[in-house]
């Protein structure tokens, strides 16, 4: 569906918000604005103009609906978000839908990429009530936030069985007026089921049977066609690769490592992946990857290019690392700020239709490339009629290879070609009006960046990635912290507010520790464990030793919860168990592995039940079964063999790997002056090996 056409350009419109006089601007929003005016959040301020007269999340928008004894109408979304878009258009920006809204509910604005505490726990409510979630998310609920009704997006007027805002707002706003305890008698219900599901379920750490139990899962649902897991909409779930590459190396099968790279293989082909312009797109509507929702995440980015490292380390092929470096690339080139922060997101949109920067017509091709347009069209599956409304989304039917041997050229002339073509259509493309890019640098998002950019450095030795990752390290430093060390969770407008979620804490720290092990720094790891500790005693159950998703300094929306399950991206207490696992092992603090265990256990209960939905946990499991192979490094950080040893680690896939420098222990000498690694493997420590070359040679014995 289309939402309504915009000529003016969506970033634009948000630096004309950012840039107002805001001290001129009534608390109210005056005639113009609403009280979304004030706001930092990109996805606020791109309602702050509706006639709905909308509240940011908080006391005053609560202390109104208990005062006037009206039902609050919470509507969730994000800046990126196309249905979140369309329900604005219609609805919100309606004044006879406003009237209806402003008479009879005090209307709450979040984004949940800055309030994910608020999204995780209203949206376990609409999937408990519906069966189903989904963005926008609509709930409405008491003064004292207790929800009674849930909807993702509502259609302005009756649609296919389903009724419109106004006819289902006056409904609800007579309920509250008429039926008060049936109302209660939900709401009683709901927070019940809520408390049961929010809280930890405790169990003994099993065998390794139950890694074999979640690669049972995922055989089921793998399609062996396309790769990727299930039908349709097929996400790219780059974790449940990674714990495949585990399970691979665990038990020497091939089954899944052909399951990762078929499933990547078939990706970078698809149209899901920007043929021109890099980065993967979010989904696939369809099962073979062609036709996505075009929206760009960050973490997306992120957990593929992971994936991506992961599958080069286990096979060698160059293809997968030359993957990874696209979408690195992408990131670098059109989602990090100039400070050097990772933004969140760009959206599906541009001038009210969803894709219309992407895709491609033949003539517009012919336009840009001349003579090569139709080589081109027959490569990029460019066609008259098309493969979306009408027009072409890029993608590659054959692969390089196979193509270049239908049409009789090499493949180096045909990837050189290529290469041309898309730097001339890329040029092109930009003339078009870009899409809108959610400026919000967002912690837990730049942690996973952070951790892949640092491993893309082990892997390839360039310094851009690493001074990437740095860069965006000294950015959350200096701007996503408070004066006592207390992360913040978003930055947005010179602004960051919203305290660090456990997430948020749990990735910055993945990301200290990838950095640590590709440059040896001691900084890092410092920094690792001592924002792990603040962690612990910030998020830290007592009852239980697993984690809370929020500070025991902030608001418990609907209680305080634990929730290890991993979605599209790991969750904090997965996150968390691993970091703490790994620093144990590289620091011997047994404190810290020992509270990775606790984390583990509390959380096991859930993931015995349903596996494949904890992937991550077990990951931080299966590094906690082990066996480990620990690699002391001794000698100069900066001596060029010390750094090419570091990239012989960094191409090795070793997912239990401890690795550490000696820090002038005199128990790890240096061999002749030179670089030297100790290696202990498979239960034994094997004598030191100096340089890169030898170490090389005995890893491969080894893992």
């Amino acid at each position: 569906m289309k939402a309504e056409k915009a000529s003016v350009d969506g970033n634009a419109e948000l630096r004309r918000l950012l840039n107002l006089d805001r001290k001129s601007i009534p608390a109210d929003g005056g005639e113009q604005f609403n009280r979304l005016v004030f706001a930092s959040s990109p996805y606020l301020l791109q309602h702050a103009e509706n006639p709905v007269g909308w509240y940011p999340w908080g006391e005053e928008a609560f202390a109104r609906a208990e005062t006037e004894d009206m039902p609050i109408f919470l509507s969730i979304g994000y800046a990126t978000c196309h249905w979140c878009h369309v329900m604005a258009h219609e609805s919100f920006a309606d004044p006879e839908v406003a009237e209806v809204m402003n008479r009879y509910f005090v209307a709450i604005k979040v984004d949940r990429e800055e309030r994910p505490d608020i999204d995780d726990r209203y949206m376990n409510v609409s999937q408990m009530m519906t069966g189903s979630g989904g963005w926008p998310l609509n709930i409405v609920m008491t003064p004292d936030r207790r929800p009674f009704y849930a909807a993702t997006y509502i259609p302005k007027t009756p649609r296919q069985g389903m009724p419109g805002v106004v006819e289902l707002l006056m409904k609800l706003a007579e309920l509250w007026r008429t039926e008060r305890d049936r109302i209660e008698e939900s709401c009683a219900s709901i927070m019940a089921a809520l408390t049961r599901l929010g809280g930890p379920a405790p169990a003994q750490l099993p065998g390794d049977s139950i890694l074999a139990d979640a690669y049972g899962q995922l055989r089921q649902m793998y399609d062996e066609t396309w790769g990727g897991f299930g039908t349709s909409p097929k996400f790219p779930m780059p974790h449940y690769l990674q714990f495949l590459l585990r399970i691979w190396r665990r038990t020497g099968d091939a089954s899944p490592l052909a399951m990762v790279t078929t499933s990547l293989i078939h990706i970078r082909q698809g149209g899901i992946f920007d043929q021109i312009g890099f980065g993967l797109h979010r989904y696939s509507v369809d099962r073979q990857w062609l036709i996505p929702h075009f929206e760009k995440m960050l973490y997306d980015q992120a957990m593929i290019i992971l994936a991506c490292i992961e599958a080069f380390q286990a096979t060698g092929s160059r293809d997968f690392l030359k993957m990874a470096e696209e979408i690195a690339g992408y990131v670098l080139e059109e989602m990090t700020g100039p400070k050097g922060g990772f933004y969140a997101a760009q959206d599906a949109d541009t001038e009210g239709e969803e894709g219309k920067y992407y895709v491609w017509t033949p003539a517009e091709i012919g336009a840009v490339l001349g003579d090569d347009a139709a080589f081109c069209c027959r490569l990029l599956g460019g066609t008259v009629s098309g493969n979306f409304e009408g027009r072409t989304i890029l993608n590659l039917p054959l692969s390089i290879e196979e193509f270049a041997r239908r049409e009789g050229v090499t493949p180096d002339m045909l990837e050189a070609d290529l290469s041309r073509w898309r730097k001339q259509l890329l040029e092109a493309r930009s003339e078009r009006v870009r899409p809108f890019r959610d400026e919000k640098v967002l912690t837990a998002w730049n942690g996973l960046m952070i951790a892949s950019l640092a491993r893309l450095h082990g892997a390839t030795g360039e310094a851009r990635w690493l001074a990437a990752a740095e860069q965006a390290t000294k950015f959350i430093r200096t701007r996503l912290v408070d004066g006592n060390g207390r992360l913040f969770r978003s930055y947005h407008g010179g602004r960051g507010d919203v305290p660090g979620f456990l997430e948020d804490y749990a990735a910055f720290v993945s990301g200290l520790i990838a950095l640590y092990e590709g440059t040896l720094v001691s900084d890092y790891l410092e920094e690792a464990c001592r924002v792990s500790r603040q962690m612990l005693s910030l998020f830290r159950d007592s009852g239980s030793g697993g984690l809370f998703d929020t500070g025991i300094d902030t608001e418990a929306v609907l209680g305080r919860s634990v929730n290890p399950y991993d979605g599209v991206v790991p969750s904090g207490t997965s996150l968390a168990a691993l970091n703490l696992l790994r620093l144990g092992g590289i620091t011997s603090a047994v404190d810290l592995t020992a509270a990775g265990e606790a984390v583990l256990r509390s959380a096991m209960g859930k993931a015995v039940r349903q596996p494949a939905g904890y992937l991550c946990l077990l990951m931080a499991y299966d590094y906690l079964l082990g066996p480990a192979v620990e690699i002391t490094l001794a000698g100069d950080r900066g001596d060029p063999e010390m750094l090419a040893m570091l990239r012989v680690i960094g191409r090795r896939f070793i997912p239990r790997l401890v690795l550490r420098h000696a820090e002038g222990d005199p128990s790890f000498r240096e061999l002749d002056g030179r670089a030297t690694a100790y290696v202990c493997a498979k239960e034994a420590c094997r004598p030191p090996v100096a340089g890169a070359e030898a170490l090389g040679v005995l890893l491969d014995e080894v893992v």
